[in-house]
């Protein structure tokens, strides 16, 4: 059956009707008595049907990617599916078979997920609507009897295995790495016998979850790191504007020269636009051909960066743009006055104006 909502209160326009002849308003133009207000809305409430929705997100149970979805409002009492990576995520999605899916996208000790960047590049039809950090520490568990030193073998999902090199290097540094597909997916592998590790790299919540010991807490080489997760549906309209934005974006030089990307962060530049991030990822067609993954300041409905995004477009062979959303920091964009959206338009009428002939003021 098809949601339909109607108004503020999903209540039907027929049924307001109805009401309103039962309730005999005469001489009150459109208003309703309070009592039967009251009932169109108890009616509207009954007849109202919930779209349940589907979200996913790297699972199992624990992960910091869960943590992530968790912060979605909109997600919350809604059906979650995990998935064991993030192309499957995404396929999800693209597929129809989630409505979001919650992904790992840039870390502050590692940089950018290759992973997600990659896909998301090559990847169709895809659109990101919201970006949520989560703070990130590990802990080492194992089954429940194991030591310290009982440990030669560690398993660990690669992101986590990079952020804990120093306090592995100093406490057991002849251990061995098993990679793993997630944080929890390590220690459910040290804890079923199917990893040849006797400890894993985990979540600190994955005690809520499984029955392992902690041989040691806050592993990881910084106490300040946090990873940063977008929410990604399919291709739809931006989220309003808040003046607290980013737009991402992947962008393709159109050839390798002097300069060339220069020319590209001039786009911006010239429109007094921040860029909190560029990375570059290989192309993969030859050595040497590399896209730019980009995080500017503001959104796409601002004058300045729409003026900006033209240029882009006139620039370079190929744009990708992932989304403009609500930065999870809520810090409003800063800019000097002349980008404001007003100089914009009143530039763009006197233009016009230049055009059409009309005397200048």
């Amino acid at each position: 059956m098809p949601v339909v909502v109607r108004g503020d209160q999903g209540v039907d326009i027929d049924e307001v009707t109805f009401l309103r002849g039962e309730a005999g308003t005469t001489g009150h133009g459109n208003s309703l008595p309070r009592s039967a207000r009251q009932r169109i809305i108890r009616r509207a409430k009954v007849k109202r049907v919930t779209e349940r929705r589907t979200y996913s997100y790297l699972g199992p149970a624990g992960t910091f990617t869960e943590a992530a979805l968790d912060q979605v409002a909109e997600a919350r009492g809604q059906e979650w599916r995990p998935v064991h990576n993030v192309g499957e995520a995404l396929a999800d999605v693209l597929e129809g078979r989630s409505h979001a899916a919650m992904i790992a996208i840039e870390n502050s000790i590692e940089g950018g997920v290759s992973t997600t960047q990659d896909a998301l590049a090559t990847l169709p039809g895809l659109r990101i609507v919201g970006e949520y950090l989560v703070k990130v520490n590990f802990v080492l568990v194992a089954p429940r009897g194991t030591t310290l030193e009982d440990v030669t073998v560690i398993a660990a999902h690669p992101v986590a295995y990079a952020q804990c090199h120093g306090w592995l290097g100093e406490h057991l540094p002849n251990h061995a790495h098993v990679p793993a597909a997630s944080n929890v997916a390590s220690a459910i592998g040290v804890l079923d016998g199917s990893s040849p590790a006797q400890a894993a790299i985990a979540p600190p919540g994955i005690v809520q979850h499984y029955d392992v010991d902690v041989l040691a807490s806050e592993i990881g080489d910084s106490t300040s790191a946090v990873t940063r997760f977008v929410l990604v549906t399919r291709t739809t309209m931006p989220p309003e504007p808040t003046g607290a934005d980013k737009t991402s974006l992947i962008v393709e030089l159109p050839d390798d020269h002097p300069g060339a990307l220069l020319d590209m962060l001039e786009q911006f530049s010239t429109r007094g636009i921040n860029l909190s991030l560029i990375e570059s990822r290989p192309i993969g067609d030859a050595l040497g051909r590399y896209r730019f993954v980009i995080d500017a300041d503001g959104h796409v409905a601002d004058e300045r960066m729409a003026d900006a995004l033209l240029g882009i477009r006139r620039f370079s062979p190929r744009v990708v743009f992932l989304g403009s959303y609500p930065r999870a920091d809520r810090k409003i964009v800063q800019y000097p006055d002349r980008y404001a959206d007003e100089v914009f338009v009143e530039a763009r009428d006197w233009l016009r104006g230049l055009i059409t002939g009309e005397p200048e003021v």
